[in-house]
């Protein structure tokens, strides 16, 4: 069993601690061994037992997760809690509570039951962070729980209680009154507020005053503590400070809670003791002093706290200004002869810290805290602060109130991009990857809420690159590993002994140019650079890897030394302080600029030349090299000062893999972003930013939603219209009779709100009543869809789905402007959904255009191709990115394929045009050119179409006659015929002819779109004018709109609509850049909707380092912050994908699901799976060859029983008939996934009886699909994992429609509180797989049919089984002549023992080794 070790060197609990005799099992066993609602607890057993061993032991975070796991706090610590309950009782359950948030679980809503038991815990605890007497560790654990309630400002019970902690009343702790009168002359209204405080105490009694003057005074008696605490010394008083810090920072980076706290913090001079603190002074202290500028920025952040405007850089300026005006006037009345300089010195000379300290010199203490005292700048404090306010505070105080600071978008501009091995192992990233939950993080945090936009630019900013550098190291240290550098015998000689395909050593780069720097820069314009690289001796898929390199891709450049082989390694990278340390001296970034052959010539698919048969190996490809140009300058200054040469030494160049090396040009556009003041839509702003009200953006809110809509092919038709809207009274127009049908025109479907924007709550709650008991009344209209010709393909594509009321909700929300919020259950039509919005949209608003986004190709090609099936013109689709050629359709509809299409339609056209003129008799060359055809159109066929309708409109023209006259009878011979039928009537007869007069304007219309593709020249430029003018439907993943919105916002692209999939799995900024993937117009973007389908119960963005994903909260998608805001949700409550009892696995997650008709009725989900007793059924894997799960490296899980029995299952199944593409194979890790491939690889590649399935892969990257029959392995035997984010689990039990066998240990997962729930059905069911004898696929059984069962007993009796139904069906083939399928070794391929222990290890390595090499190796306990 291997050991799972947090990255603070502490082993994690295993099955055995949870189950075994050990002191805190036996506890648990004896004094809550199950669930219960109330609980005696006794004193005793809660300090003694409890409380006292966990001091003893120095509170090991082994023991408080043990606990945790044991479900202490869930069924007895709360259960048993009172008023009367000790403070160790409280005490306990903050620890417990800080283990859940540090593990990322749900912890605020174990209290959602009992708010009042919730208050007067919060209450307790409050009281206790200002108790002295507490050990400094306590005070920690309490501050962490603290930490965790005020970013969870959503939940109403944390909410209620925190919000008065920092409320106005916090100003009664201001030095003096003229100080918030100072505050009340800026802002009046704060006055108000202040007053209405001040009431409300006087009125209280005095139980509720006594709670008031705790509330106003507990945040500044903690901040006076910490002031106290900066001069101490000691490691836990440091861990209580960086601590406190964070939670200073918290408060001030969401504008509710920092409105207040921000004149509070100042008034205190907080920053200046910091400054000055001997805490940050300590050489050990990097990390609080990173803490500490990370609170500066915020508490410096430029916006004005009232308002929640962010200062643009003039009004910043200008406020500086005031401030250095308001010293030099106190300087010049009161210190004339000291300072008459520095009053009549202009601001630029004054702003900088040096100038103003010499300034300020002449000034005795005293004096210096009379013009303190003058300006209202605290100089006083409590005696038992202990504060010497002497000359050095005072100056620090004056000094840092009237320096000019950087703006956050200056130092944005500052920070690298390309990294260097400085910015690689800068001490912050190191903390990073060494999180554990124990100490703090100096990186901001994405909250639920903003103070301005550019404020979260800044923060994606800030992650994204540290994110970035984090996996750019990872690789450069698994590669420099693979290399094996060694020294030679020749000095400053390095030999490589090993090999990586990512990696070729080079000779030094030869620099070829260096050019002048532009007007304004310092540094070159550009340094261009050559090197060589042989390929000679690569395998032809890697040398082609290397050659398909493309212009602008980032490359690294690496001076490697030898590594002392005694360094630890571990999982490919190491635990050092240095790069030197790996054995990396330099590291430079380069972007490839041409990539050349042998000859010189530019490589673009250069095709092998062959000599007598022989193909010549190539030996040479050179690349061009654009170079970090500001890192070259700083190496040339240090070349400068005598220091070695940094390109001299460069040895080695490394590439990445295109999707994990975008991160340049992602970087670039969120700078770029930020530089630019790009905004948000007014009526999305708040809603963004996370303030106001939460419904601001619905549709029913916004002055522009429209009263009347065309739903046209929504509703099938009239009893789907009046059963989709049951809540609202809906009747026809009094032009329509009863029989009404499709398409349906709907009148009065929403009011506009005249109302004040963001009403009070009591409003708010009085609207909401009177919406729900009215109804609306919706007038219903109809009429004749236009005949668009007589042709096939002119009939329009029809919808054929009968939408639920929930998706017929969603579809009226996202059709109308605003923000519409779509979540989906698994199987619950999303994608449909999204399809119908974009089609109503296409058609209701044809001057628009929609932006389409997904996550993934897969997911983006399922939604591309559901549109393609759409009444949707395909010369309006466009699919950008490199997915579009896994788009199953018939034609391309990429830039060039969509180009091509047009110009294949003109050819197609003009021929049209040409036969029009043939059978006009109308002389000349009309159908040469695109131009031609418009004057022929204009010449020939408008007065010819003017002249019909002459004649078929006089009053006593018969049908007769009409048909007579029409001209064009001779063209349209073609189609379906007769064109006029027989006692058609004259308004049928005329419908007809106005479809043929569409069909032929079509053409003309076609052709003078196409018009622009004749005139432009280039490939580039056709594609472009497509994008920009005649594409409607753009379609492209979230990381390419973040490479290329630069590029595509400069052509002049403009969109009105985006839809989202997948939102929920798009990181938040992916989430942001494609909703300002254009520039503004008169300063707004022109976006009037946006509509985002994802489901936020399922799995999150993917982020791989724990210190982004948990403590950063770098996994959160717009689409979860919104619901977690209050933004009105459409929640889908109608599920077609499984069986029923499948569903029900999941069913707890979305208590409102239900069945579709399809899965109530259809035989496929009536009939039980054939050769199983059960549909689904939880199969408990024992050790296999006396070992369980197992790590080959850290991380790296793989289950070797687990992998046997899947495949065992698989094989099984084909044998019975099954198609293997109706199967897949989920497991939770890679380590598994690789391990079941290698045993799939043995067993079935080569056996046509066999085969592969249709895909084995792990869970994360299976959302979004599903499969008929699905075998899942959960591999972890010695404890859940990251299983325990029920998100995965909710994904991987929803992928199955009709079969669903999961392997696992059921002892790991029956003791884990979240998945209680989940696991409660598989485990009613017996532990043993089940198989029924003499069935074939598919089974005449039902599934409620009784049918006798055999039991398999663990892996080798399945294997024994599958082995002698094969050698039956073989035997069986040979009886009856039947060709034998080639099968190679079939003795050995079926033996389950084939694999021993050694081999499969030997394998497992082999297999291993390949996915690191394609980045795909490394499980980082949570992400496969």
């Amino acid at each position: 069993m291997s050991t799972n070790t947090v990255p603070g060197g502490e082993s994690r609990p295993e099955v055995d601690d949870l189950e075994g005799e050990n002191e805190w099992t036996q506890l648990a066993h004896k004094h809550w061994p199950k669930p219960a609602k109330m609980r005696k607890v006794h004193p005793d057993i809660i300090k003694k037992e409890i409380w006292d061993v966990l001091q003893n032991e120095g509170f090991q975070y082994r023991s408080l997760l043990i606990l945790e796991n044991l479900q202490l706090l869930e069924n007895y610590l709360l259960p048993g809690y009172t008023e009367t309950s000790t403070n160790y009782h409280v005490l306990l359950i903050t620890l417990i509570a800080t283990v859940k948030n540090r593990e990322n679980l749900r912890v605020w809503d174990i209290f959602s039951n009992d708010g009042e038991q919730f208050s007067s815990i919060f209450r307790r605890v409050l009281s206790m962070s200002l108790d002295s007497s507490l050990l400094v560790v306590v005070k920690t654990h309490i501050l962490s729980f603290l930490i965790g309630a005020f970013q969870s400002l959503d939940n109403g019970l944390i909410r209620r209680e925190c919000a008065p902690l920092v409320s106005i009343s916090i100003w009664q702790n201001l030095t003096s009154e003229a100080a918030r009168e100072r505050i009340f002359e800026h802002h009046p209204q704060l006055k108000k507020a202040w007053r209405a405080a001040g009431k409300r105490y006087h009125s209280s009694d005095e139980s509720t005053q006594a709670k008031l003057r705790f509330d106003r005074a507990w945040l500044y008696s903690l901040l006076l503590d910490f002031i106290g605490r900066l001069q101490e010394s000691g490691t836990e008083n440091m861990v209580y400070c960086e601590r406190f810090l964070e939670f200073l920072t918290d408060l001030e980076s969401q504008l509710p809670t920092r409105r207040y706290v921000t004149t509070l913090i100042k008034d205190l001079n907080l920053l200046a003791l910091i400054r000055l603190s001997s805490v940050l002074s300590g050489k050990e202290n990097g990390l609080f002093r990173d803490l500490f500028v990370l609170l500066r920025h915020f508490v410096n952040f430029p916006i004005d706290d009232n308002t929640g405007t962010q200062h643009t850089k003039v009004q910043s300026y200008e406020e500086h200004c005031t401030q250095l005006a308001r010293l030099q006037r106190a300087a010049l009345k009161n210190f004339k002869e000291k300072l008459t300089i520095l009053a009549l010195s202009n601001y630029a000379a004054i702003d900088k810290r040096a100038e103003l300290e010499v300034l300020l010199e002449p000034l005795s203490t005293a004096e210096l805290a009379e013009l303190s005292d003058l300006l209202g700048y605290r100089t006083t404090y409590p005696p038992s602060v202990k504060v010497e306010v002497g000359r050095e505070l005072l100056l620090e105080v004056l000094l840092s109130s009237h320096e000019r600071r950087r703006t956050f978008r200056e130092s944005m501009g500052d920070l690298s991009i390309l990294p260097t091995e400085a910015a690689l192992y800068e001490p912050t990233l190191l903390r990073n990857e060494h999180y554990n939950g124990s100490r703090s993080l100096a990186i901001p945090k994405l909250n639920l809420q903003y103070l301005s936009v550019g404020d979260f630019l800044w923060r994606s900013f800030i992650l994204y690159r540290c994110e970035s550098f984090f996996e750019i190291r990872k690789n450069m240290e698994e590669t420099i590993k693979r290399l094996q550098p060694q020294q030679t015998q020749l000095p400053n000689s390095v030999r490589f002994d090993g090999f990586s395909r990512m990696a070729i050593p080079i000779s030094k780069p030869a620099i070829i140019e260096a050019a002048p720097p532009r007007v304004g820069q310092d540094r070159p314009a550009v340094v261009r650079a050559e090197i060589g690289l042989d390929v000679s001796r690569l395998a032809e898929s890697v040398r082609r890897e290397w050659e398909s390199l493309r212009q602008d891709d980032v490359i690294y450049l690496l001076a490697v030394d030898p590594v002392d082989s005694s360094r630890d390694l571990t999982n490919g990278h190491a635990i050092h302080a240095s790069s030197r340390d790996f054995g990396l001296r330099h590291l430079r970034a380069a972007e490839v600029e041409q990539v050349l052959d042998d000859d010189g010539r530019v490589i673009r698919d250069i095709p092998d030349r062959e000599t007598n048969g022989y193909v010549r190996r190539p030996r040479l490809r050179r690349l061009i090299l654009k170079l970090d140009t500001t890192a070259w300058k700083l190496d040339m200054e240090r070349k400068a000062e005598g220091k070695p040469d940094v390109y001299e030494s460069l040895n080695v160049v490394v590439r990445r893999k295109g999707r994990e090396n975008n991160f340049k040009k992602t970087l670039e556009t969120i700078r770029s972003l930020a530089l630019s003041d790009v905004p948000v839509p007014d009526w999305l702003q708040e809603v963004f930013l996370g303030y106001g009200d939460p419904t601001s953006a619905n549709y029913t809110n916004l002055p522009n939603s429209l009263d009347q809509l065309d739903f046209r092919d929504t509703f099938l038709d009239w009893p789907h219209l009046v059963e989709s809207l049951a809540d609202q009274a809906v009747e026809p127009k009094s032009a329509h009779g009863p029989d009404i049908k499709p398409p349906f025109v709907l009148e009065g479907i929403t009011t506009t709100s005249t109302g004040p924007t963001r009403p009070s709550k009591k409003r708010r709650r009085d609207d909401s009543e009177v919406s729900q008991s009215g109804r609306k009344f919706i007038k219903v209209s109809t009429y004749q869809p236009p005949n668009n010709g007589p042709f096939t393909t002119d009939a329009p594509k029809i919808n054929k789905v009968r939408f639920t009321s929930t998706q017929v909700e969603a579809i009226m929300s996202g059709t109308q402007p605003g923000l519409t919020v779509i979540v989906g259950p698994p199987g619950t039509g999303k994608t449909d959904v999204a399809t119908q919005i974009i089609n109503n949209i296409y058609h209701d608003f044809p001057s628009q255009r929609t932006l389409l986004i997904a996550h993934s190709n897969q997911a983006l090609n399922q939604l591309f191709q559901k549109i393609t099936k759409l009444d949707i013109d395909e010369r309006h689709l466009l699919r950008l990115g490199h997915g579009e050629e896994d788009l199953d359709t018939d034609v391309s509809y990429s830039k060039h394929g969509r180009v091509e299409s047009f110009l294949d339609n003109r050819d197609h056209y003009l021929a049209e045009v040409n036969r029009l003129a043939a059978d006009l008799g109308a002389p000349g060359a009309h159908g040469n050119s695109c131009e031609t055809a418009g004057y022929f159109n204009s010449v020939y066929i408008i007065p010819a179409w003017s002249k019909f309708w002459d004649t078929a409109n006089a009053a006593e023209v018969s049908t007769l006659d009409v048909t007579t006259s029409f001209p064009f009878h001779q063209y349209f011979s073609n189609a379906p015929q007769p064109l006029f039928p027989p006692g058609a009537s004259k308004e049928q007869t005329l419908g007809i002819a106005r479809g043929c007069q569409r069909h032929m304007e079509r053409i003309f219309t076609e052709l003078e779109d196409i018009r622009p593709f004749e005139i432009l020249r280039t490939s580039r430029d056709k594609a472009n004018y497509l994008l920009i003018k005649e594409a409607r439907i753009i379609a492209m993943t979230s990381t390419h709109a973040a490479i290329r919105r630069q590029e595509i916002a400069d052509l002049g692209f403009h969109y009105d609509n985006v839809i989202m999939e997948e939102a929920a799995q798009i990181t938040e900024i992916e989430n942001f850049v494609p909703l300002a993937l254009q520039n503004p117009k008169d300063g707004q973007l022109p976006l009037q909707r946006v509509v985002l389908c994802g489901d936020h119960l399922q799995n999150s963005p993917i982020v791989q380092n724990l210190a982004f994903r948990h403590f950063a909260n770098l996994e959160q998608s717009l689409f979860l912050r919104f619901v977690r805001l209050g933004v009105p949700t459409i929640n889908l409550d109608h599920q077609g994908r499984a069986r029923p009892s499948i569903a029900d696995l999941y069913k707890w997650r979305y208590p409102k699901l239900e069945n579709l008709p399809n899965v109530l009725t259809e035989q496929e989900y009536l009939r039980a799976n054939a050769g199983f007793r059960y549909e689904y059924q939880f199969i408990d894997v024992p050790d296999y060859k006396s070992m369980g799960e197992s790590q080959p490296t850290p991380h790296y899980f793989q289950n070797l029983g687990e992998a046997e029995y899947s495949v065992a299952i698989y094989q099984y199944m084909r044998l019975l008939g099954y198609p293997a593409s109706r199967i897949s194979i989920l497991t939770m890790y890679a380590g598994q996934m690789a391990l079941i491939r290698d045993v799939l690889g043995h067993r079935c590649a080569k056996n046509r009886l066999f085969r592969l399935p249709r895909i084995v892969t792990t869970v994360d990257k299976y959302q979004g699909e599903q499969n008929d029959y699905i075998i899942l392995s959960l591999v972890r035997t010695s404890r859940v994992g990251y299983l325990r984010d029920i998100r995965r689990l909710t994904v991987a039990l929803s992928r199955a429609r009709l079969g669903l066998y999961v392997l696992g240990r059921r002892s790991v997962f029956e003791t884990c509180y979240e998945l209680r729930e989940a696991f409660a059905k598989l485990f009613q069911r017996p532990n043993q797989l089940l198989l029924t004898t003499g069935e074939m696929f598919p089974a005449s059984r039902n599934l409620g049919d009784d049918a006798e069962a055999t039991e398999m007993a663990g892996v080798e009796h399945l294997g024994q089984y599958v082995f002698e139904m094969t050698k039956a069906k073989v035997e069986s083939l040979k009886a009856r002549g039947k060709p034998l399928p080639a099968i190679e070794e079939t003795p050995e391929l079926l033996r389950m023992d084939v694999v021993d222990e050694d081999e499969g290890e030997g394998m497992v390595g082999e297999t291993m080794e390949e996915e690191e090499e394609e980045g795909q190796g490394e499980d980082i306990d949570g992400i496969a």
